[in-house]
């Protein structure tokens, strides 16, 4: 391989600090004809940082700051590797970096530090995909899964299923390829056992998969409520400022606003819609038509009923049209709030969900909320805690957080439930073995073990530049 370099912060903007990281065969040859200290770069103490002069392209000073060199393979990347920390201005770590290419190295490409950590070995594949959720997390918890997981805490719980099954096909192939010798051959209860064990560890990990997706990429919510309901001046509440323009003129959102807030440790993808209501205004008419696909395509709803309006029950043509929406949001299966607005206006009365037959899709709560007061906000943050639990803090690093990872673990559970039913179904365990095998297959591809190079190259083209 050769040396890589790139900025891995700054450079976009005038910072305080700049980092450059470099890694290679040629790292601290490179790195020694651009920057000067007391001693030759390849003698300075191994991660100690060191202060000296940063030399440009032509070997004059363009700043002082601090070096660090880490010899392979206890490196981030397995090789040896460096770090320059200087003052971030943009200039002076874009001189830095045209110095280090006239040096000997190249530009890195989107993730390729990462990456070499995974190919030597210092990273396998799961961990690798933590480092790029660690760093696009958008709340604690996500955060603290995405450490975990980069700890190893995801293949600390495939270790002892892929070691059961190893151990099974491992003494199965010795016993058919040394006859002569006296190795112990897996029975059929200790295979079912494996196999048994496999299955249930399997399907324990791919439970975790609603609350990985939560935790990666927020729960998408729909805003949804006839014109003037309060829907807006719900968002900017929670929000915490003015994100929407609210009016007292019913139609004034015509288009979907979207907004991410953290309500209940839970992050909700918002998309405040135009009030669902027939209309003969074209551009009013389209905002509904995003409204209802934006209902179609939520997670979760939170539909906000004009508490003045039902405080009125002579409000007949309004009582229908909200009996109808009721009637509708209830149909798309999804957990929902029912939220009654504007209770500083009304006070607290009681609740009429209106026309929802006993079988259906009821909500999951229905709430009174004062988005002016904030009244009743903390009560909606305890439904959506409810609805998406965080679970057990113990299972932070070893949640399934993408569509890949379920997708290889649900391969390797199928196989191994195809091998059960070989063996209860009266054959010989030599015709579980295939199945056994494509499980070990499919859990290796999730840790990387086994991971094809197209699959590779995809995860890393997520990265930055300079990680």
């Amino acid at each position: 391989m050769d040396t890589i370099a790139a900025i891995a912060a700054g450079g976009g903007a005038p910072s305080a600090i700049g980092v450059v990281r470099v890694s290679g065969p040629e790292c601290f040859a490179v790195c020694g004809r651009v920057f000067r200290a007391s001693r030759p770069f390849g003698e300075l103490e191994a991660r100690r940082m060191v202060l000296g002069e940063i030399l440009d392209g032509g070997g004059r000073v363009i700043d002082r700051g601090l070096a660090v060199r880490f010899p392979g393979p206890r490196s981030y990347t397995g090789e040896d590797s460096a770090e320059f920390h200087c003052h971030g201005s943009p200039v002076v770590l874009r001189e830095l970096l045209a110095a280090l290419f006239a040096a000997g190295a190249r530009q890195a490409g989107p993730g390729e530090f990462t990456k070499r950590a995974f190919l030597n070995g210092r990273l396998d594949l799961t961990q690798a995909e933590a480092v790029v959720d660690l760093i696009d997390a958008e709340t604690a918890a996500a955060a603290r899964n995405a450490a975990a997981q980069l700890d190893g805490g995801l293949r600390r719980r495939l270790e002892p299923m892929q070691e059961a099954l190893l151990d099974v096909a491992s003494r199965f192939y010795a016993v058919v390829d040394y006859p002569d010798e006296d190795i112990e051959d897996a029975g059929p209860e200790e295979i079912v056992s494996a196999l048994r064990g496999a299955e249930e560890a399997l399907t324990a990990l791919l439970d975790t998969c609603k609350r990985g997706r939560v935790l990666k990429r927020g729960v998408r919510t729909a805003i949804v409520g006839l014109p003037n309901a309060g829907k807006s001046s719900l968002l900017n509440a929670l929000a915490g400022y003015d994100r929407a323009i609210v009016t007292d003129i019913p139609g004034t959102t015509r288009d979907t606003v979207e907004e991410s807030v953290l309500c209940g440790g839970v992050l909700l993808r918002l998309v405040d819609t135009a009030g669902l209501r027939e209309t003969e205004d074209q551009v009013e008419r389209l905002g509904v038509e995003r409204s209802r696909r934006a209902m179609e395509e939520a997670e979760l709803i939170l539909l906000v009923k004009d508490g003045a309006a039902e405080a009125c029950p002579e409000n007949r043509a309004y009582l229908e049209a909200q009996a109808l929406l009721l009637s509708q949001v209830a149909e798309t299966g999804k957990p929902w709030l029912c939220i009654e607005s504007k209770c500083d206006l009304t006070g607290p009365h009681a609740f009429s969900i209106g026309l929802i037959q006993k079988d259906a899709n009821n909500p999951a709560a229905c709430l009174c909320v004062s988005s002016v007061t904030g009244q009743g906000l903390d009560k909606l943050e305890e439904a959506v805690a409810a609805l998406f639990p965080a679970g057990d803090p113990g299972e932070a690093g070893s949640l399934l957080t993408d569509r890949r990872q379920e997708e290889a673990a649900s391969r390797a559970r199928s196989a191994v439930r195809r091998a059960l039913e070989a063996l209860e179904g009266g054959l010989t365990p030599d015709a579980a073995l295939t199945d056994a095998e494509e499980a070990l297959d499919a859990i290796g591809e999730l840790t990387g073990r086994t991971a094809k190079e197209e699959i590779v190259e995809r995860i890393f083209s997520r990265f930055c530049v300079g990680k």
